[in-house]
């Protein structure tokens, strides 16, 4: 039986058509589409959304992810711009921009995403990137953190232990932490998020939550795993409310500065309120 929060109501705001459109009119893609992210009636009726950079198929195959593997394509070089002008048209002044992962560029991508930065900060905007890990090439960090973004995320996604059972043999627990260590050791505020319901313990999280911590996480997102399709993993449990809270406390004994924890929590949901709590 699906809880309640798992059955997400159809929007009918006009601001949500009017922000569909402008991802449409400037042929770009968003996390919001592409991961089926439950948030997307709430965020597009409020006039945001999370665009997703470097074309819309990933390189990598994580078991939890529904965005389409495989069949890379070349990048447009006119995202960048076409990433500006749709967030200038829609009015953001906090804009937050992820990218799959792009193994197969020589760069990873890296140049072209910050290209992207580059031209969204003209508009005036903050920008918050929640960025791959570059296989943990420092080097090509770098070439994003010049851009000097407003806040960085990386997610580690899960626990340590089923790290390796639901994400990219070419990503893993350990590389995820040297890459959040990484931004804040350049004094960046940074983020990450962590899934419930994959058959974690909660000691497994809490373990996690201080690692996260001793790498210099700041922010930390904590949601329910929800099944995209029959194509990913299924869903071990899905965790009460009460579970959430308690571990949102916990995260603040921890020493975050902003714990957002709840069912349908990702990423960059209320990403401009989190970095006013911290900045």
């Amino acid at each position: 039986m699906h809880p309640e929060y798992a059955k997400i109501k159809l929007p009918t705001e006009s601001t949500f058509f009017n922000t569909r459109g402008e991802v449409i009119r400037n042929n770009l893609h968003t996390v919001c589409e592409e991961a089926r992210c439950p948030n997307r009636g709430e965020c597009w009726s409020h006039g945001t959304a999370t665009f997703m950079v470097l074309g819309k198929n990933c390189s990598r195959n994580c078991r939890f992810c529904s965005v389409t593997h495989g069949h890379m394509e070349p990048l447009d070089p006119m995202e960048p711009r076409n990433v500006a002008r749709a967030a200038r048209e829609m009015g953001l002044s906090f804009v937050v921009i992820t990218s799959v992962d792009r193994d197969d560029l020589p760069d990873q991508g890296a140049s072209h995403f910050a290209a992207v930065i580059r031209e969204v900060k003209k508009t005036g905007a903050k920008v918050e990137v929640l960025i791959p890990d570059f296989r943990g090439d420092f080097n090509l960090l770098d070439v994003i953190l010049m851009e000097k973004p407003t806040v960085v995320a990386h997610n580690v996604e899960t626990v340590r232990r089923l790290s390796p059972l639901i994400r990219d043999p070419r990503a893993s627990y350990e590389q995820s932490l040297s890459v959040l260590r990484h931004i804040s050791s350049r004094g960046f505020i940074t983020k990450s998020s962590i899934m419930l319901g994959l058959g974690e313990s909660d000691e497994e999280v809490v373990e996690t939550m201080k690692d996260l911590r001793r790498a210099g996480v700041s922010i930390l997102t904590i949601g329910q795993y929800l099944r995209p399709s029959k194509m990913q993993v299924p869903v071990v449990e899905y965790s009460p409310q009460s579970r959430f809270e308690r571990l949102k406390d916990l995260g603040y004994e921890i020493g975050f500065s902003y714990v957002a924890s709840g069912p349908l929590v990702r990423t960059s949901y209320r990403a401009a309120e989190a970095w006013e709590a911290v900045g």
